[in-house]
């Protein structure tokens, strides 16, 4: 493919000045098309029965309707029209076979802007994992005898465009439509295109294959450098993810127009009475295969699978007199051709006239209305009638509210909505749509304006939200929107802040295609997370506040009126729309060292979560929902902390961190799952729904914590005391290597146990293919658990055998197929079990977060080549098809698939979060260029990088040899420049014991944390206080308490029942019921007369119910009895305990044994 240049900073910046094309190709005009087909009737027809030739295989043309079965379009159709080419037959031999045969007679000169492209459908047959109907691809014969697949054409993504190219590449997806489109005058200018074919060749047999073809086009599009051609938001669709559904996603996106991080999103709509897949790219078109609109909207929508909430709706309708409000009625089609789709600028030219667009600020937004004829109306809805309206015809203005949320939105309060307009409103009012079997009746939020739209025909709504009154939006709306602002002036500061977000990073080596992904990726990265607060002050002086969303409830706040809210309303700025079991693997690394400044405010603004409702929520859309596994934002905000982003406020870090951690939570929306447990244990027992999932994702949270507290022990001032921090973070540190009590030898695999250490299945019985292991995997299988270890590889590869038996594994892992027939205890097959099949790199489910590390781990193994190979054919295939609307290969995540190829197409990747490490990968450009926030810039240059050379032969870091596979975040946060040697075959750089990744473990045996060494079978509890169960407080469960009443001292003896085993630490549970321990002494004893003091503590404060704090030995000591004496506690006269540990080395298969 010819190469872009540089996306020149100086250039963008200019062009940020001046006004925006409508798209990047349509500011150089349509490219004019010499010869176009969709097999629609008035198109040209295939012939039949012609040039016909094979090899041990049949191949059969016919026109026809459509695909029979499709994920993510509409079925019986092609991809444009309601026609297509459908191709079939056989591979009939072993060794494979070859058929072509003509459809189109043509004579069309090729030149050197010449280009070809088609659409194509392979279908999935008979389960069969060779794909044979994707080794396909249109051919072309020229007058000379030549056919394109004879002279080396390439596609897009610089894959052969030839049968067995297209084949061989693995990206075209089976039951998709695919686009392809090759520049072939870069090989056949100067020849005469004579014949358009349709071939297969496959080097397997026998196969039967079948699918569909549309769109075949040949085109001249004139040569230009795409790269200066546009400034970054130029270069970005919003449509891309969207060709997606509940069946397969290509990203499960919403084409949202807004600011970075805004407050609101602004959405077309193809389908008006949904909260989660709103806008899909075709599975919802007409029977004339057309998308239609029903709305543009209000949106706050962070996954289809969370929903969306605080809807608004607003449809242009041409309609004489009164418009129909019903959806299908008001509906409007259009192509996408005519849809210019950015983050700063949605417009669309619907089928009958009318232009709609919009433009956004941070709380409002413009839109511009286009009307051809004489009639203009605005039709005013919403998804339900959770809502109310106002309209006023004489002011030209709208209020109301919506309180419309998806049964995920815990939480979310009610919005105000405030409009106006800038034409005479001749007529309006409310309507009434009656219910039917899909929708219900909605009366309080339908509504219409008709305008005199003038001799422009044009009308503008300015409108604005807020959470916490009607009147905050209207003071939104004067902030933000001027009152002499037009829409250029709204769109283009649209467009300046993206450009200035967008632009961090430039580089060189880039295709067009490879444009619109790394732009369209630092897109999605800055579209989330969102502001939740407002401005009550002015410009000049800003007063943050926000209406307080920290909440698990499914109910608009008491007091709330139509016109303010009834939430608290408090000081500071809060974010939310976060899943942070997905984005904690790799966005917030890409804030700290993208946008380190806006990373801390983020971090702060998800802490004031903390500060207003006690926790961070685990996916904020916008509250406290019961979702995913682990409390992520602990190591998302260490990693920032770690990584020495500037900012963030420590105390309430610490806190909320801790809290997660150390805290039975009151109830499954907040905190960690088998909290009541897993402390004492060391894992969460299998009776917790994915119990090894929260278990594993724990064990990666508590490594986070560990490095963060040690950052904040030796900083300047401390959140708490330092000798508390060096403590904890000791403990945290151990915790996290319990992830060996987690896996089973006999197995060689991760899996769940009872609290009482039995495993869930035994050898003979356990499958890791079968997905979810009786809930024990979260969207994967034990394959994709096997490497969820990302903190220590080296442990890890103790626990395979070594770093020999960790490559194994992992070749293993990525040449075992995945079939998608294991659904288990899902109970039947699940989007994710398709596209990690439909991958086609073993069991590596890279279509979901939880194997995005995997090829990484092979750093530890000492063999980073594979790292490279792996990493850049994900790069070639997995991101590819934006042109259609698609661009990924599962979900993105709010912008963590995204975060992935940013990382992994710089070089880098942030394997151990919570670290100061980032591992070296294979970069995908010649050079890239980091504008970082210090004004430095970081340079990654690889000058033999190309499709061949994707090994890395040496590194230099600012001129000097770099032999390590891992590199402090704080060299890429400071500037300079990395420099690759690459190369084309696999070399040694990076081998060495020495370049591997820093982990927690040593080479050798396996770990073996710290761990209690009281509980049942172990030794006897007493107490000098009678009718105290002092058992209960050995007994690994913070659900049981005791309760002393009376004064202090009181004291607690545990008795040992084996031999002394030296204690390092002990820990000590607050109970619920009183009071907690301030001042105590743990003694140590042999005889049980003479005693020892270990550890003296003097007004120590357990700051939650139900809180385990670890305490650190001066020295470790060993004695047959230890006695913990409270001698003062916060409430006078009673305390409570739910726990005491005494930790310190011991089997890690203790458990077992005791069985």
């Amino acid at each position: 493919m010819r190469a872009a240049g540089a996306v020149l900073i100086a250039v963008w910046l200019a062009r940020c000045l001046v006004s925006e094309p409508a798209s990047a190709a349509a500011s150089a005009g349509p490219a004019p098309e010499r010869f176009g087909s969709s097999f629609e009737d008035g198109d040209p027809q295939p012939i039949a029965g012609r040039g016909e030739e094979a090899r041990g295989a049949t191949l059969t043309l016919r026109r026809a309707g459509g695909p029979d079965a499709a994920y993510t379009a509409r079925t019986g159709v092609g991809f444009t029209g309601v026609r297509s080419l459908e191709y079939a037959g056989r591979i009939d031999a072993e060794g494979g076979g070859a058929a072509r045969a003509a459809v189109f007679d043509v004579s069309i000169p090729v030149t050197a802007a010449t280009e070809l492209s088609y659409r194509i459908f392979p279908r999935f047959i008979d389960d069969d994992l060779r794909y044979p109907s994707t080794w396909a691809a249109v051919d072309l014969e020229f007058s000379d005898g030549f056919r394109l697949s004879d002279l080396g054409a390439l596609d897009q993504h610089g894959f052969g465009l030839s049968p067995r190219g297209q084949g061989g590449s693995k990206s075209l997806y089976t039951d998709q439509w695919n686009h392809k489109q090759s520049r072939i005058g870069e090989v056949a200018a100067g020849r005469t295109i004579a014949r358009i074919l349709v071939a297969v060749q496959a080097p397997f047999g026998p196969a039967d294959f079948r699918g569909w073809i549309d769109d075949i086009a040949v085109t001249d599009r004139p040569i230009a450098d795409a790269a200066a051609s546009a400034a970054p938001a130029d270069h970005v669709l919003t449509t891309r993810g969207t060709h997606s559904s509940g069946a397969f996603s290509r990203g499960n996106n919403i084409p949202a127009t807004a600011l970075p991080h805004g407050f609101n999103f602004w959405a077309p709509v193809t389908d008006a009475g949904s909260l989660s897949w709103f806008y899909e790219y075709a599975r919802r078109n007409d029977a004339r295969n057309r998308p239609r609109l029903q709305a543009l909207t209000l949106s706050h929508e962070t996954s289809p699978w969370m929903g969306d909430r605080q809807t608004f709706q607003v449809m242009p309708s041409i309609a004489a007199g009164v418009p129909d409000p019903r959806r299908d009625a008001r509906a409007v089609t259009f192509r996408h051709e005519n849809e210019v789709a950015r983050p700063h600028h949605y417009r669309v030219e619907l089928d009958n006239g009318i232009v709609a667009e919009i433009a956004p600020t941070d709380h409002a937004a413009m839109f511009r209305f286009h009307f051809p004829g004489d009639d203009a109306s605005l039709i005013f809805d919403n998804v339900d009638d959770r809502g109310g309206l106002s309209l006023s015809s004489e002011r030209g203005e709208l209020s109301g509210y919506t309180d419309t949320r998806s049964g995920l939105s815990n939480g979310a309060g009610r919005m105000y909505v405030y409009a106006k307009f800038d034409r005479p409103v001749v007529a309006g009012g409310k309507l009434v749509v009656e219910g039917d079997a899909r929708q219900g009746r909605r009366a309080k939020v339908p509504g219409y304006f008709r305008f005199d739209a003038g001799s422009e025909r044009t009308v503008t709504m300015r409108i604005a939200t807020s959470l916490i009154s009607l009147e905050q939006a209207r003071h939104n709306l004067a902030l933000e929107i001027g009152e002499r602002d037009g829409f250029e002036d709204v769109r283009e500061r649209a467009r300046q802040a993206w450009n200035a977000r967008l632009g961090v990073i430039e580089v060189e080596g880039a295709t067009p295609d490879q444009l619109t992904t790394l732009y369209s990726n630092l897109y999605r990265l800055f579209l989330y997370p969102n502001s939740a607060h407002e401005n009550v002050g002015s410009h000049e002086a800003p007063v943050w506040r926000h209406a307080v969303q920290a909440s698990a409830g499914t109910d608009i706040a008491e007091g709330t009126t139509d016109t303010r809210t009834g939430a608290a309303v408090v000081d500071g700025k809060a974010y939310v729309n976060n899943g942070f079991w997905d984005t904690y693997r790799t966005t917030w690394a890409a804030y700290s060292l993208l946008a380190p400044g806006q990373a801390a405010e983020m971090v702060n603004g998800f802490l004031q979560h903390y500060r207003d409702g006690g926790w961070v929520p685990r996916w904020s859309s916008p509250g406290y929902a019961n979702l995913m596994t682990g409390t992520s934002s602990d190591v998302a905000f260490a990693d920032a902390y770690v990584k020495g982003v500037q900012g963030i406020d420590a105390a309430a870090a610490y806190a909320a961190a801790i809290r997660n951690a150390a805290v039975a939570p009151p109830n499954d929306n907040v905190g960690r799952k088998g909290m009541d447990v897993s402390p004492f244990v060391g894992y969460v027992p299998s009776t917790v729904g994915e119990g090894l999932s929260w278990a594993l994702e724990g064990y990666i949270n508590d490594y986070g914590i560990a490095n963060m507290l040690a950052a904040m022990a030796k900083a300047p001032s401390p959140p708490v005391a330092r000798e508390r921090l060096r403590a904890e973070s000791a403990y945290y540190r151990n915790r996290a290597l319990n992830y060996v009590h987690m896996f089973d030898p006999a197995i060689g695999f991760f899996q769940g146990r009872s609290a009482d250490g039995r495993w869930k299945s035994t050898a003979e019985r356990y499958d890791p293919e079968v997905w979810g292991h009786d809930h024990d995997y979260t969207e994967t299988n034990g394959w994709g658990f096997a490497f969820l270890v990302p903190h220590d590889g080296q442990g890890l590869a103790n626990l395979y055998g070594g770093r020999d038996g960790l490559a194994r594994k992992l070749d293993e892992y990525f040449a075992t197929p995945e079939t998608a027939r294991f659904p288990g205890s899902y109970g039947g097959v699940i989007h994710e079990m398709v596209e990690a099949r439909d991958v086609r790199m073993g069991q590596w489910g890279f279509s979901n977060q939880v194997a995005h590390h995997v090829p990484w781990m092979y750093l530890y193994a000492g063999q980073p080549w594979r790292t490279q190979e792996i990493v850049r054919e994900t790069l070639a295939r997995m991101y590819v098809g934006s042109e259609i609307g698609q661009g990924y290969p599962g979900d993105e995540d709010n912008g963590e698939s995204s975060a992935w190829w940013l990382f992994a197409a710089l070089g880098f990747y942030p394997l151990q979060m919570g670290s100061e490490e980032l591992v070296i990968g294979s970069p995908l450009f010649t050079r890239a260029t980091v504008h970082l926030d210090n004004g430095r810039e970081l340079v990654i240059s690889a000058p033999d990088n190309g499709r061949d050379n994707v090994y890395v032969a040496g590194v230099t870091v600012n001129g000097r040899p770099w032999h390590r596979t891992a590199i402090p975040h704080r060299l890429l946060a400071e500037g300079g420049r990395i420099e690759f040697r690459m190369a084309s075959r696999p070399t040694e750089w990076g081998s060495e014991t020495s370049a591997l990744p820093s982990s927690l473990t040593a080479p050798g045996a396996a770990p073996r944390p710290i761990a209690d060494l009281t509980g049942s079978g172990r030794g006897s509890a007493s107490s000098d206080r009678s009718g105290i169960r002092a058992d209960d407080l050995f007994d690994n469960d913070s659900r049981t308490e005791a309760v002393f009443p009376g004064e202090s001292p009181v004291s607690v003896t545990w008795t040992s029942a084996r031999s002394p085993a030296p204690v390092s630490f002990y820990t000590l549970t607050s109970g619920a019921s009183a009071g907690h321990p301030t001042d105590w002494v743990l003694e140590g004893s042999d005889d049980g007369g003479t005693w020892q003091v270990l550890d003296r503590r003097r007004g120590e404060a357990f700051e939650w119910a139900r809180h385990t704090r670890p305490f650190q030995l001066a020295a470790p000591a060993a004695y047959k009895r230890y006695r913990l004496v409270v001698e003062a506690s916060s409430e006078p006269g009673s305390f409570a305990l739910a726990e005491i540990e005494l930790l310190g080395e011991a089997d890690p298969q203790r458990r077992a044994d005791t069985q």
